[in-house]
């Protein structure tokens, strides 16, 4: 095997994981929580909570 054929095996082998790695974010999209009117989220308890005035 000649220099150039290894050289080129290898970066066919890592070429895709590096790119990949570098731009994956799947299943880490932010969610965000909304509540009703006149409610408020609570992170203590992950719920909403009504606000008293």
């Amino acid at each position: 095997m000649t220099i150039k054929t290894l050289a080129a095996a290898v970066a066919l082998t890592f070429v895709p994981a590096l790119a990949f790695a570098a731009g994956c974010n799947y299943g880490k999209q932010e969610v965000t929580m909304s509540c009703a009117a006149g409610t408020v989220y609570d992170s203590t308890t992950n719920s909403c909570i009504a606000t008293t005035t």
